[in-house]
């Protein structure tokens, strides 16, 4: 009976070691918007018309699906800069992405995001996921 329960056990380990990467870095919390600024953390020129944000931890060149929680409105967004760094934020997003997810008014909102695979979608792109 101690063989099968190691063994049971052995196995569960291994299925949540075995889950994908991303599954982990599903975020929920607040996002802020920038419209300002010259350059951003990997040396691009920032453009507020791109769809791009700022991540504390996220590679560079990670593309993030962001949802607003109240509105369910997703845009994808690509990595570019870090921050943000105020307290209690998760991403600062660029102002198109802003725009797109109707959140210019109040400045913030409560968003969720997850990390995508590189062969999914292109930044840039607004999904509508109701």
């Amino acid at each position: 009976m101690n063989q099968a329960f190691f063994a049971l056990a052995a196995s569960a380990a291994i299925a949540v070691t075995a889950l994908p990467a991303a599954a982990a870095e599903v975020q929920t919390g607040k996002a802020s918007y920038y419209r300002h600024g010259k350059y951003t953390a990997n040396g691009e020129r920032f453009n507020p018309r791109d769809y791009t944000a700022a991540h504390r931890t996220l590679p560079f060149g990670t593309k993030v699906l962001v949802t607003h929680v109240r509105t369910g409105k997703s845009v994808i967004v690509r990595i570019n800069d870090r921050g943000p760094f105020t307290r209690g934020r998760i991403i600062d997003l660029s102002l198109a992405a802003a725009q797109a997810l109707n959140m210019t008014a109040s400045g913030v909102a409560t968003v969720k995001i997850v990390p995508l695979r590189k062969a999914e979608k292109p930044s840039g792109e607004v999904v509508q996921l109701r």
